[in-house]
């Protein structure tokens, strides 16, 4: 199950997905609401804060 980066709900559609821009480790999942909002997310990797 995938979850949204910044709101934590669950994703199946409607969302994209893609590597940290900073460290490229980490998959960011983020719903399209929350790219909407431009709500926050931070990468638990190397903390790297967007969008």
């Amino acid at each position: 199950m995938m979850r949204c980066t910044s709101c934590h709900k669950e994703v199946t559609d409607n969302y994209v997905k893609f590597k940290c821009p900073a460290c490229g480790k980490e998959q960011i999942n983020r719903c399209n609401e929350c790219r909407k909002k431009v709500v926050g997310y931070k990468c638990s990797e190397c903390g790297f804060r967007g969008p």
